[in-house]
């Protein structure tokens, strides 16, 4: 897990460059390198150890041919297997090369063997061009800036903010996050700054989508298959020279992946008068793992916001992001890998009020998504609009289960990621394996919602994880906003007061 820099502008000095990269040493600092080619090609890496902790895997990586340079973030978790696969006789024991040799053999046709989340910048020496690419559902973040021909990319906006000669802000990005919480379709908060869409790459100047979900009407899975499916993709999340922890809630998905993982620690965190402790403790019950409790309270949750504002130069998506954050600080005294459930509500539909609006709903309102979707009172039907655009599906189903597996996910995965690389802790999500999405994409609803919330999840793991917690009525992840934020104006929520701090902190 790293952070990477690039640049083709050849006014940027090195000391510039150098200043942007060590602006994310947080996501990498085990070493930090920069590569200078042809005196304006220029790339630079943060590296997090966390797969083969050598340093002949650090970066920028070269292919064996000398042709390639490469920047990459991410893990490949079945780097072994395609090794094996593609007879690739390696230099280390990192997916960082067995991912170079495989685009020096297949090109850009080899993201489809992919298990993983990445986002990778492979720069051609020989024909001065670059490959750009993006994991299928945007776990792993990627920015980038293109004026005229001036090229920026990058792990995190403030980098390219460093490097850029003018920073406006972008009116319809802001609008976009006081209605949805985040920004989609590649808007950021700033002009000329571009979010790089997961599910494709670029190469020759050119942008190619190499993988969509597609929702048709599928039977159900095997619950075997899916069982299987679900111990699988938490398996191959195991793979690591350095120790994995987990986050456990209490909550149902925490709680299958720590049992299936049985880590020596897990993590919680909460308020003194607003936690779920007693849940994780009954978790934990049969796992005795070392379970370690963060308890944080209202000036050290408002003193840290402004300090993670300030220092992405973003707003923070929701208030438990500050939570995540000063968890993960602890997690990092004991481990440097931390799986975590997002997803789990995308693929099994755990939001069931609006799931079950758009089951029996006709066409796609946009008031009544606003009421079941959205936060806070503020109102404005065009970005609501350009947020529904076009996405695929025939019924209003299928269009909000697209919404929540793409756009809505990839809001909760640049939470996690931010929260947790501030730390220089790798936050894994098994539950985004891509082959579970495409497994219950299209399922039918009777199945996915069941009649209890997340019915599959709990029928297959019922013998596992204790009972208490099958039967658990859904909760979110806690946050007092009424208390932590003096609500003046009555007319507004609590959520409408947290964007509005977001903002404020920013000076937008």
């Amino acid at each position: 897990m790293c952070g990477i820099l690039f640049t083709n502008r050849q006014n940027i000095k090195k000391s510039q460059f150098i200043n942007a990269l060590e602006s994310m040493s947080h996501r990498g600092p085990d070493s930090m390198d920069e590569l200078i080619i042809n005196n304006n090609i220029k790339l630079g890496h943060n590296r997090l150890k966390v797969i083969d902790i050598d340093d002949r895997s650090n970066q920028p990586f070269w292919s064996q041919n000398k042709r390639y340079v490469m920047l990459y973030n991410g893990e490949i978790y079945n780097y072994k297997e395609l090794a094996k696969e593609y007879g690739i006789t390696t230099k280390t024991s990192s997916d960082t090369e067995i991912l170079l040799e495989l685009y020096s053999i297949l090109g850009y046709k080899m993201l489809n063997l992919l298990n993983g989340m990445f986002s990778i910048v492979i720069y051609d020496t020989i024909q001065d061009n670059l490959f750009v690419a993006r994991d299928r559902l945007g776990i792993k973040p990627l920015y980038y800036s293109i004026v005229n021909k001036d090229i920026i990319i990058s792990s995190e906006i403030a980098a390219i903010l460093l490097l850029k000669d003018k920073i406006e802000f972008d009116d319809f990005g802001i609008r976009q996050y006081k209605k949805l919480r985040m920004t989609v379709k590649g808007y950021t908060l700033y002009k000329d700054i571009k979010m790089f869409p997961p599910g494709h790459y670029w190469l020759n100047g050119r942008l190619t989508q190499y993988w969509d979900l597609e929702i048709q009407s599928n039977p159900p899975p095997d619950d075997e298959e899916l069982k299987w499916l679900i111990e699988d993709a938490v398996n191959l999340r195991k793979r690591s020279d350095v120790p994995v922890g987990s986050y456990l809630s209490g909550g149902l998905d925490s709680t299958i992946l720590t049992y299936i993982l049985r880590p020596d620690h897990t993590w919680t965190v909460g308020f003194d008068e607003l936690n779920e402790f007693k849940w994780s403790d009954l978790a934990n019950s049969r796992l005795n793992t070392v379970h370690h409790k963060t308890i944080v309270d209202k000036d050290t949750f408002l003193e840290t916001a402004k300090w993670m504002i300030k220092k992405r130069n973003e707003p923070l998506s929701v208030p438990n992001e500050v939570l995540i954050y000063l968890m993960t600080k602890n997690v990092k005294k004991k481990n440097t890998v931390i799986l975590s459930g997002e997803g789990a509500d995308e693929l099994f539909w755990g939001y069931d009020r609006i799931f079950k609006w758009a089951q029996k709903a006709d066409y796609l309102n946009i008031n009544e998504f606003d009421e079941k979707y959205c936060y806070g009172t503020h109102s404005d039907d065009e970005v609501l609009d350009f947020a529904l655009e076009n996405i695929p599906g025939k019924k209003v189903l299928d269009k909000i289960a697209y919404f929540f597996q793409t756009y809505h996910l990839q809001g909760l995965l640049r939470r996690v990621d931010n929260s947790t690389m501030l730390c220089s802790v790798e936050a894994r999500v098994p539950f985004v394996d891509h082959r579970l999405v495409e497994l219950l994409a299209g399922s039918p609803f009777s199945w996915r919602m069941g009649r209890t919330f997340k019915e599959p999840l709990k029928r297959i793991f019922q013998n596992l994880i204790p009972n208490e917690i099958i039967k658990r009525k859904k909760v979110g992840f806690p946050v007092p906003l009424e208390t932590i934020f003096s609500v003046q104006d009555k007319c507004k929520t609590p959520m409408d007061h947290w964007l509005d701090f977001n903002l404020s902190e920013l000076q937008v």
